[in-house]
């Protein structure tokens, strides 16, 4: 059965959290962050990733991160720990389940009747990651694949990896793949989020990556280390400009219906009902960042 839809949530910053290091899961409670992705996969070990799956569950269960949005990256289908991890992250009840590596659509119809048999709740949302050139081909049947599946978050780094390009300021050898995946994600109605970028003291780099994905259309960016937080949940909030343009986009449309009126123009430009509809959209944005 399918996620039940919810309202838009800001999740500009969404950071990576080792679910090995017990410390950093305690910090995490104070983190000025969207969403966190507590990890069993990349950051953990193999001898270390029984334990951590039991600090990781029992952080989510906690209750302790506030208003942050808990999601846990289990390790991917086929690994000798993705069942285990399936069976416990069902019962710790996180916001969504992340898998790593989703490469087509019956893998998602398999982890959605995966998560099922193993008592999932409706309401638990499935990320799938999209970090290989099979899945940017496949990635707009992923996204459509089921409503379970609420949000696609690139793979960067494995995508730079499998299609033997570099990375670069600007990302072009990744340009297409990027495009490609947020038209998947608009055209099935999901959330989509920007990978990593590795130079954390680069703070100008990490400026202009925020900046090209939000205008790339990305939702939020996939964080690394907690010095990123304050540049992504900038980047991918509504500027003041920007909420001032759609209420006054809004307030213009309303009066004009109320006076008959058939046309509206806001600073000389016609107004129509799309660009309402994204106005409310910039201002429900606005307010879901500020909560």
């Amino acid at each position: 059965m399918a996620a039940a839809s919810a309202p838009l949530r800001a999740r500009r910053s969404v950071l990576y959290m080792p679910g090995a290091n017990e410390r950093a899961l305690e910090k995490a409670k104070t983190l000025d962050t969207d969403s966190l992705i507590l990890d069993l996969e990349d950051a953990v070990a193999p001898d270390a990733k029984d334990q951590a799956r039991e600090r990781v569950c029992a952080a989510a269960r906690s209750g302790e991160y506030g208003h942050r949005e808990i999601t846990i990256r289990i390790n991917g289908i086929g690994t000798a720990w993705h069942a285990d991890d399936v069976a416990a992250v069902v019962q710790a009840k996180p916001a969504a389940v992340v898998v790593p590596k989703v490469n087509n659509a019956a893998e998602v119809v398999a982890l959605d009747v995966e998560l099922r048999e193993a008592g999932a709740d409706d309401d638990l949302a499935l990320w799938a990651m999209i970090e290989t050139p099979e899945a940017i081909l496949n990635v707009a049947q992923i996204a459509a694949a089921s409503d379970r599946l609420t949000v696609l978050v690139m793979g960067t780094n494995d995508l730079v990896s499998e299609l033997h390009v570099r990375h670069i300021p600007g990302r072009l050898p990744l340009i297409t793949a990027l495009s490609q995946a947020v038209l998947a994600a608009r055209a099935a109605g999901k959330v989509i989020l920007d990978g990593v970028y590795n130079d954390i003291k680069n703070v100008e780099g990490f400026a202009a990556e925020c900046e090209q994905g939000s205008q790339l259309g990305f939702d939020g960016k996939t964080l690394i280390h907690p010095a990123q937080l304050d540049g992504a949940n900038l980047a991918f909030a509504p500027t003041s400009a920007e909420i001032e343009h759609a209420q006054a986009v809004i307030d213009a449309f309303q009066l004009a219906l109320a006076e008959g009126r058939g046309v509206v123009t806001v600073n000389g430009k016609m107004i129509e009902n799309m660009h309402v509809t994204d106005a409310q959209r910039v201002l429900a944005l606005a307010a879901a960042s500020a909560r």
